[in-house]
């Protein structure tokens, strides 16, 4: 569909909300032709500092003049003429500001994740149905060149009919958890579960093969010392164990154990394909057919994606350029955009693996809701790790109760954080 108000402008104009990771979605507007940056949101004076000073260096080298208006109230942010807003607040309170942004008639990138709890997924999916507005879920995994190609193979027939896949999404955050986490004990990244942040591994296999999820189980790793001294009130990490609709299974594991690595396989009734492990090398692929090995790299240096957006190996471009040339309607060959069914097929085995941990590792069932039937039951399960104390659904980060973590915790990360901006200042 083209939008009849844009016809005319052949630019989509975008706010962000969220300069921390919003960072690299500024950036693509500096320099794509076709999106004009127009606000930013953000609750943080650090953070919204580091974006202007961005903006101001990318003004001065850049071909793409910025003028943008600088928000720490969504309320006026959301006033700002602008035709679509990229959600990159924190992960757990993405849905309402989607909804509010649908409703005000604007379209919608959210970053990861889509939803905290089933409750919230139904309200968005029905947001998004009753609205004329394009919702898209950021899911960047799904777009490394890598991925992206084993997807064109599997859907072109290569590998068969899919069987099993494996998929990992192992990274070490703690030498970087006061950059991120500001000493912030409420902040999302320390109060999540072990099993939250599992898009960065199902993702992509449910992007390539179109699955659907019907059952999970779930497991969350025990707590480590040198997580829970920086904050971290979880399990190190989480695994789910997904048995598909056609029978099809897909183990898949992340979270902050030693080492980092991104790693998809695919097995197939016609042969399988496994990004390889070595760095990050997620776009060299190796396939194997009648026992005989194949090796490729998928990634060129020299691509538009990656001379323009160079965070996440390119694949930040994409979620991107999907998105804005959606909205001008000029459908590409080979688009990938993840919709609002699609994000909670990511998402929703995270959300009830932990359930199934609370349950004894029983299978949990995981419900479609593109079926209206199926959502009257989740309307009000509010499962999930909340900040809400009124929340009568609410379960702590860790199943076994929250670690006891003193403030004098929280107050040694926020120095490091300050400590390391007034370095950055000095530097520049």
């Amino acid at each position: 569909m083209t939008y009849k108000d844009l016809t005319h402008l052949n630019q989509v104009r975008i706010g962000v909300f969220g300069g921390g990771r919003g960072i690299s979605m500024v950036e693509f507007c500096t320099k794509y032709s076709e999106a004009r940056l127009v606000a930013i949101c953000d609750k943080s004076d650090e953070v919204l500092d580091n974006v202007k000073k961005f903006i101001e260096e990318a003004n001065a080298a850049g071909k793409i003049r910025t003028e943008v208006n600088y928000y720490r109230d969504f309320d006026e942010f959301i006033k700002e003429d602008m035709d679509a807003v990229i959600l990159a607040n924190y992960a757990t309170e993405h849905a309402p500001y989607a909804i509010r942004c649908l409703e005000a008639g604007m379209h919608v990138l959210s970053d990861i994740a889509p939803v905290k709890n089933l409750a919230e997924a139904v309200k968005l999916v029905e947001a998004v149905e009753k609205s004329d507005r394009i919702y898209a879920f950021g899911e960047n995994c799904c777009f490394f060149p890598g991925v992206m190609e084993i997807r064109r193979n599997y859907r072109a027939g290569k590998y068969g009919r899919f069987l099993y896949g494996e998929c990992e999404y192992i990274h070490d955050c703690s030498h970087i958890w006061p950059q991120i986490t500001y000493g912030d004990r409420n902040h999302w990244r320390n109060r999540m579960y072990a099993t939250f942040y599992c898009t960065h591994s199902i993702g992509p296999m449910i992007h390539i093969t179109g699955e659907k999820p019907k059952f999970v189980t779930g497991y969350e790793l025990l707590p480590s010392p040198r997580l829970t001294d920086l904050g971290y009130l979880k399990g190190t990490a989480g695994i789910e164990m997904i048995t598909c609709q056609s029978g099809a299974v897909i183990k898949s594991l992340h979270g902050d154990l030693h080492h980092y690595c991104l790693y998809y396989s695919l097995y197939g009734t016609e042969g399988c394909v496994e990004t390889d492990r070595k760095g990050d090398t997620y776009n060299v692929l190796n396939e194997w057919k009648d026992e005989k090995l194949s090796c490729s790299n998928a990634l060129h240096s020299d691509s538009e994606a990656l001379k323009m957006l160079a965070m996440h190996g390119g694949a930040d471009y994409y979620n991107m350029h999907f998105f804005v040339q959606r909205i001008l309607g000029n459908k590409l060959d080979g688009e990938e955009l993840i919709d609002v069914y699609e994000a909670l097929d990511m998402f929703l085995p995270g959300l009830l693996a932990y359930r199934s941990v609370f349950e004894g590792g029983r299978p949990v069932e995981i419900p479609d809701l593109r079926k209206r039937e199926e959502r009257d039951r989740y309307r009000n399960d509010t499962f999930c790790v909340d900040s809400d104390e009124n929340n009568p659904m609410r379960v702590p980060s860790y199943s076994k109760g929250d670690p006891d973590i003193p403030d004098e915790v929280y107050e040694r990360v926020r120095k490091a954080y300050l400590d390391g901006e007034a370095k950055k200042n000095a530097v520049k």
